[in-house]
């Protein structure tokens, strides 16, 4: 039982302190006072035992969509009252501390008979994962107006905070520019150097000798071009690193975080290109695997699949994840390996690994750098503390250009970038490979 007392019962507990107060020469007075108080109070006791909020009463809580990465979420608290009688209310909610709050979340409300009533307040979430909304905590003035009294209503509700699906989409535009537009609005084919023929047209100075179509030629009596459209219907396989190198954090978030975001970005550009994308994140086990597809439904499952996503404080299994590949994807793809290196153990590791992959499929190495190595080495150091850093800085880069030629030299791709640049840098590569026919 919580309650607190009203502003009506401290005014009528005042009104007994004018007796008290000509009860120098009369006892009786006081005593009266007393018993007038000791009777306030009891009843007051007894209005706050006897006062529930109503069961005709809702309260519920609502979202205005669903949770993701750093975007304001509105929530609803919706008040209904189906009884006979105008209600005082006084709603707080619990919402998760973790959370940034806008707005408040506790309202005064007098709600009228049959009619509802409401408030919003915002939260922005700083990160992935599962979060808890405690119950609501409600106060209600008593039926005589004597107490507040104070409950809890609902249960406790646990919500997902998922990856920043408008953020992948904006590394999207930012990364192709127009094409993706026409992609996605006009449903045209991005035109490059694929293998499927799109039309013919006439031979313009600098075309391909290749690409001349001489029967077409010999019909219309002057040169005609073969015209191709990148193949649609490729597979793309997405092999996301969750080992200890991931857990380094980078302004306010770590390197998973950046490399989840870049996933989604390059599966959305997969899915307007017409290829299939699919996802596998591993650590030192198999942690998720989804089956290259397309279309909403599909990206909602990645959404699924990498809200809860954590990087372990392990060093992964390249030959692990490259084995599971190997026996899954039957066809040829491009599987795009997001991870770090930094050592030589794990380089080599990886590179001894990616025979598993190689002839079948086109592995795309992309490794993730805590900053701008290059721009390290060439500032001027000003200390002993500087030119130490520079030459860990070089050794760094090193041991990075050797393991990625060594990938190249494989038959591989490979792509070193800083966490800003790696959703624009990847989807470009994407494009690149898709307009040169690699798969």
């Amino acid at each position: 039982m919580r309650f607190i007392f009203s502003k009506l019962f401290y005014a009528l507990l005042a009104v007994g302190l004018l007796p008290l107060s000509l009860s120098w020469n009369r006892p009786m007075l006081g005593w009266l006072a007393f018993a007038y108080d000791l009777i306030i109070v009891t009843v007051a006791v007894f209005d706050a035992f006897n006062s529930k909020l109503p069961a005709r009463v809702s309260i519920e809580r609502h979202f205005g969509s669903r949770f993701a990465v750093g975007a304001e979420t509105e929530v609803h608290i919706d008040i209904a009252n189906h009884t006979p009688r105008d209600l005082s209310l006084v709603i707080k909610d619990e919402y998760p501390p973790q959370m940034k709050l806008l707005g408040a979340r506790e309202a005064r409300l007098n709600v009228e008979a049959q009619t509802a009533a409401s408030f919003s307040y915002w939260l922005t979430p700083p990160k992935r994962g599962r979060f808890e909304f405690g119950q609501i905590a409600v106060r209600f003035i008593s039926r005589w107006r004597l107490v507040w009294k104070q409950s809890r209503v609902g249960e406790a509700t646990a919500i997902k905070v998922y990856p920043n699906m408008r953020r992948a989409r904006e590394a999207e535009l930012k990364a192709l520019g127009a094409r993706s537009f026409v992609a996605a609005r006009r449903k045209s084919q991005w035109r490059g150097e694929g293998r499927d023929f799109e039309s013919l047209r006439d031979y313009v100075r600098g075309d391909e000798m290749r690409h001349i179509s001489w029967t077409a030629t010999a019909r219309r009596g002057k040169l005609v071009t073969r015209q191709y459209q990148m193949e649609r219907d490729q597979t793309i396989l997405i092999a996301l690193d969750a080992g200890r190198l991931m857990t380094a954090r980078i302004e306010n978030e770590t390197k998973l975080d950046s490399a989840v975001h870049a996933t989604l970005a390059l599966m959305s550009a997969a899915a307007r290109a017409g290829d299939n994308a699919g996802l596998l994140v591993f650590g030192r086990r198999i942690q998720t695997y989804l089956p290259p597809k397309r279309g909403a439904e599909h990206l909602d499952a990645a959404l699924e699949a990498l809200h809860a996503v954590e990087p372990e404080m392990i060093e992964p299994s390249y030959s692990r994840a490259f084995e599971f590949v190997a026996a899954n994807a039957t066809r040829r793809s491009l599987v795009v390996i997001i991870t770090d290196l930094v050592d030589e153990e794990g380089s080599s590791e990886l590179l001894s690994s990616l025979k598993l992959l190689r002839p079948r499929h086109l592995p795309l190495v992309v490794t993730i750098a805590d900053r701008d190595l290059k721009a390290v080495v060439r500032e001027s150091p000003e200390d002993e503390h500087d030119m130490f850093t520079q030459s860990v800085a070089e050794e760094i880069i090193h041991l990075r250009e050797a393991a990625l030629r060594l990938v190249e030299s494989q038959g591989g791709l490979a792509l070193d970038v800083t966490a800003a640049a790696l959703a624009p840098k990847l989807l470009e590569t994407y494009l690149r490979v898709k307009e040169r026919g690699l798969l």
